[in-house]
């Protein structure tokens, strides 16, 4: 079963919420509706919640997970995605917050208590160190990641485009097609 209940919790889903059946989703996690989980991809909420937005596309192999709070870590770290977020194949999101509208690029790691404002590109195969702010309106790449160029206005424009895509994408699968 792609969906676990762990310690009493979970996940919860919107409307039209498509998960592949190789996936696993498990304890406190909220998908918004019209998101998207595809195959082998890992989103566990066992140790804090994970909280994804509408129109989100999680691609395969990817792993979200969270931080738990501890004598280090008082508050722990939750793992929060925005709306129209594409998570690319492989990538890792750990304890981090990532807004609307963001492209995280194939394999990209992105780790504890960092934080991707809206519209932003991660570059496949980045690394976000702990704690680091990405600021909106640019592509990053690099390990650690760093700014490359501001965004161009078609870059804007594919945030939306992509997100609707997978979002015909998994009303196909949900449909049977």
């Amino acid at each position: 079963m792609a969906m676990r209940t762990y310690q009493g919790m979970s996940p919860s889903l919107g409307e039209r919420v498509f998960i592949d059946e190789t996936s696993v989703v498990l304890g406190d996690v909220a998908l918004g509706d019209d998101s998207s989980v595809w195959p082998m991809a890992v989103i566990r909420g066992d140790v804090h919640r994970i909280r994804i937005g509408a129109r989100t596309s999680v691609q395969d192999g990817c792993v979200l997970h969270c931080t738990h709070a501890s004598d280090y870590n008082p508050g722990g770290h939750p793992l929060i995605i925005g709306d129209e977020v594409t998570v690319g194949h492989q990538a890792t999101l750990h304890g981090c917050t990532v807004e609307d509208r963001v492209l995280v690029g194939m394999g990209a790691i992105v780790l504890d208590g960092a934080v991707v404002e809206s519209e932003v590109i991660i570059a496949a195969g980045a690394l976000v160190p702990p704690g680091k702010r990405l600021a909106s309106g640019h592509v990053y790449a690099g390990n650690p990641a760093k700014p490359l160029r501001p965004l161009k206005p078609e870059e804007r424009e594919f945030f939306a485009y992509t997100a609707g895509n997978y979002v015909k994408l998994k009303d196909r699968h949900l449909s049977g097609e």
